[in-house]
């Protein structure tokens, strides 16, 4: 293959350019008239607003008409219809589309009902060209074996993406699945000489404290030269990305949240977007709901509306997932295109703290910027329902092998001031031996519930 900048040359460099605003425009009537005429969700949702989709001209008109659904409004469908899956489908995707549908897989269902992720003939033909611009980027290229270490069991960013490659020419895939178990995985990169990884990050991690005890080697002995990482932070933390990095000897990059993936860059920059021309981006304020102007460093709940809706899965209409996102519009330093993301945490999973804002992702950047001291492990005690949380936050906090006791003091000083720098908050830290917490090989739940 010839070596080029992008993957699709046409496109990708009118991505975030007022050419590629021309081209979104010209989509938007006929995005919204299929939603009207094929989804009796979205019909609905014109319906309530009182609009026809001719009544809407461009993407201003569109925001102010239509309001931003959620998975709150998928759960109102649920009361409605009940556990009826094909009621459900149907309600949210219309006929036309569920006589296309090929695959069915589902979100992890950590907040609650399981969301039903449809792969339609015309979605996975959209994700085939997405993904391909993604991976392009990260550097896979034919001879490559990448070992997919994600959930196969139904998880959304598992057997899907040996659909989504299935056109990237000259790779190989080798589908070992989150449920293998750490030491089948390891065993299973070793012998088929994968040297690409793509799983969660949290696995990963895992992968460094057990490759020595498998296979007696340390990790970056397995020739792993890119980590594709997603489903949960991690890769756009500094202080995961850096372990990462240095102990496998490979690139990290970061992919989801959307239509994006993380730079060759040796800071990490957030996601590029490489989607303008499947779908719009917005961001909307979480306490009004209305849109947040796409200003370098805004912040905003993400919401997609598809731009060909016959392929949409949930990015279809003003539909978002509750991720919150930070924008960067200025030039990359790596030179590509598309505006960048970073994802700050779920709505979902914000706590707050004498009114401050926590999330998850951000206690582990802190924890994980002690690697000498802490094996980076840790949960969130909960002891009455999120958001408010009386203080102190309570943490448990694994240290690793050869700290001792009389050392814990001062590490527990370090850390709370490091928190208090950072976040603005100073813990109540219980201290747990290493290997104490469970390990996950698909999503990791940094939230302990103690409350019923």
């Amino acid at each position: 293959m010839e070596e080029r900048r992008y993957w699709n040359m046409d496109i990708e460099p009118l991505l975030n350019t007022p050419e590629m605003k021309k081209i979104q425009e010209s989509k938007l009537q006929d995005a919204l008239k299929w939603q009207y005429e094929n989804s009796p969700f979205n019909r609905k949702r014109f319906e309530q607003a009182g609009v026809q989709p001719e009544d809407i001209k461009n993407f201003e008109d569109f925001s102010s008409a239509i309001p931003v659904a959620g998975q709150e409004e998928v759960r109102n469908i649920i009361n409605e219809v009940g556990f009826d899956l094909d009621k459900l489908m149907l309600t949210l995707f219309g006929e036309k589309r569920m006589k296309d549908l090929y695959l069915i897989t589902t979100t992890s269902g950590t907040t609650g009902i399981p969301t039903p992720y449809p792969n339609f003939g015309a979605s996975i033909m959209d994700a085939q060209e997405i993904m391909s611009r993604a991976v392009w980027r990260m550097g896979f290229r034919p001879g490559d074996r990448i070992a997919l270490c994600f959930g196969l069991s139904m998880h959304a960013a598992g057997t899907p993406q040996i659909l989504w490659f299935n056109k990237y020419p000259g790779i190989t895939m080798i589908p070992i699945g989150a449920e293998a178990g750490t030491e089948k995985i390891l065993q299973f990169i070793q012998l088929f000489k994968a040297n690409i990884f793509s799983g969660t990050p949290s696995l990963a991690l895992h992968l460094i404290e057990r490759c020595p005890e498998v296979l007696k080697i340390p990790v970056k002995a397995l020739g792993i030269k890119i980590l594709m990482l997603g489903a949960e932070p991690g890769a756009g933390i500094p202080e995961v990305r850096q372990r990462l990095e240095t102990e496998y000897g490979a690139k990290v990059f970061d992919a989801g949240g959307g239509y994006g993936c993380s730079c060759d860059y040796p800071v990490y920059q957030g996601m590029h977007w490489l989607a303008d021309d499947y779908a719009y981006y917005e961001l909307i304020d979480p306490e009004t709901m209305r849109p947040v102007p796409m200003e370098n460093g805004a912040t905003g709940i993400m919401a997609g509306t598809s731009l060909n809706p016959q392929g949409a899965v949930w990015f279809d209409m003003r539909f978002t997932l509750m991720d919150i996102h930070q924008v960067f519009t200025d030039p990359c330093p790596c030179g590509k295109s598309g505006f960048r993301y970073k994802i700050v945490g779920r709505a979902d999973d914000m706590l707050k703290v004498k009114g401050v804002p926590v999330y998850p992702a951000a206690i582990e950047g802190v924890i994980h910027s002690f690697p000498e001291k802490l094996t980076g492990a840790f949960r969130v005690v909960l002891d009455e329902p999120p958001p408010r949380v009386v203080p102190p936050l309570k943490l448990k906090i694994e240290y690793v092998d050869g700290v001792r006791e009389e050392e814990l003091p001062q590490i527990e000083k370090e850390v709370k001031d490091r928190m208090h720098a950072i976040l603005k908050i100073r813990p109540a830290i219980t201290w747990l031996k290493s290997n104490t917490l469970d390990r996950s090989t698909k999503k990791t739940q940094f939230l302990e519930k103690t409350y019923i």
